[in-house]
């Protein structure tokens, strides 16, 4: 019979084998050290560039998820120009734009 002694079994608490429980604490620490060196590595804006010097670059909501602009030289004045064109990030293109240094078209101008 396959069930022959299986309440046996349930009832007793399982036991750890002293390799088992070194693994354990071993992986325990493992992702431990993990965890706090990324944070470390995060709090440090190691995750993060400086944008260069005449360029610009944000992070937006897309239908896909998060979207990354990046924009240097004619292709970022060209964008800082005409934020309207981009009604969805159009506030924070002019951010961006600000903070780079270029002028801003059409700021303030709502379409409508």
């Amino acid at each position: 019979m396959i069930m022959i002694d299986q309440s046996k079994r349930l009832s007793e608490p399982l036991r750890w084998t002293r390799a088992g429980r070194i693994a354990v604490i071993a992986v325990a620490i493992c992702l431990a050290g993990t965890a706090i060196g990324l944070g470390i590595y995060a709090a440090l804006g190691g995750f993060s560039e400086p944008a260069r010097a005449g360029c610009i670059e944000f992070t937006f909501a897309s239908t896909t998820g998060g979207a990354r602009l990046h924009a240097c030289g004619a292709k970022a004045r060209r964008l800082c120009i005409s934020p309207e064109q981009n009604p969805q990030i159009a506030d924070d293109l002019r951010e961006a734009c600000r903070r780079a240094g270029y002028a801003t078209g059409g700021a303030g101008i709502t379409g409508g």
